[in-house]
């Protein structure tokens, strides 16, 4: 199998993040590891369609999501379009395969009377309760990622220039504004680190001085607005639909928004543009001469 070729060439020639080429690898495993059992079949690298559409029924008879289906086969897919292009296989086994629907479910962002009172409501006595501070104001504020805010460097913040640089997917970099307030609760935070000689590249880290993680920026969100939202979902990407949604009402374009949330595509901004939809009929009933009732 060329599995490892494959590897390397999403590390090195596509920029692919290291958790990004882990999910690909469990994927393939995944998949190998049913051909070897059910159909004693050693390398996944010639598969026909039917042997493969079988691991994706045996999938979704096991309760796994359709989108969580999609996602594997997308995985597949990239490796058998590796397959083609080094001249393995001369065609694509799913090249005709259609996802699985997936509905839709529309994410309320949060409100900006939640976020307020989040944000009035934290305190900066400790040194975790001043770190969760800047996880929130910095995710508010900025619209990054999870796992971009726990892999931000304390090098990455310029003071000077009230900026951040952020590295995004595929590795590509990009440069966000901070705001004055975000700015007083890092320098406030970074003094506080300092004195308890929590020394670390990595700008948000543990009361013991290791990097943050991910399921705890979960945890961080989730805990404190999960006390004043009555929503379902509290999570880091709620916070980061908020920031796009308010600069998006504020009047900012979609492609400045684009840039600040490091999408690759318009069509992943505009996911957040749905929520405007009633907003938008408000202005356009008030705006549309054909729209005036008439006396």
């Amino acid at each position: 199998m060329h599995i490892e070729s494959f590897f390397e060439y999403l590390i090195h020639e596509r920029n692919y993040s290291l958790n990004t080429v882990k999910a690909y690898r469990t994927d393939l495993e995944a998949l190998a590891s049913f051909c070897s059992s059910v159909y004693q079949i050693d390398s996944i690298d010639k598969l026909e369609y039917n042997i493969i559409r079988s691991w994706i029924v045996k999938l979704v008879e096991s309760n796994v999501s359709n989108r969580t289906v999609n996602r594997k086969v997308s995985s597949l897919k990239s490796y058998y379009k590796f397959l083609q292009e080094i001249e393995v296989i001369s065609m694509n086994p799913l090249s005709k395969h259609k996802s699985l629907k997936v509905k839709i479910e529309p994410q309320t962002p949060f409100s900006m009377k939640e976020v307020k009172e989040v944000l009035m409501n934290l305190e900066e006595g400790s040194f975790e309760a001043l770190r969760d501070k800047v996880i929130i104001d910095f995710l508010f504020s900025t619209g990054i990622r999870r796992s971009e805010l726990t892999n931000l460097r304390v090098k990455d913040v310029n003071l000077s220039s009230e900026s951040v640089k952020v590295l995004g997917k595929r590795n590509k970099e990009r440069i966000v504004p901070l705001l004055s307030d975000t700015i007083r609760v890092v320098e406030k935070y970074v003094s506080f680190r300092n004195k308890l000689n929590l020394n670390n590249e990595f700008l948000l880290v543990t009361s013991k001085g290791n990097k943050i993680y991910e399921t705890l920026v979960y945890r961080v969100i989730n805990s404190y607005f999960s006390k004043v939202s009555s929503k379902v979902k509290c999570s880091p990407h709620i916070l980061r639909h908020t920031f796009a949604t308010e600069l998006l009402n504020k009047g900012a374009d979609l492609n400045s928004v684009k840039e600040l949330l490091g999408h690759s595509s318009l069509a992943s901004t505009q996911v957040y543009t749905h929520n405007n939809l009633e907003q938008l009929k408000q202005v356009f009933n008030r705006a549309h001469p054909r729209s005036q009732k008439k006396d």
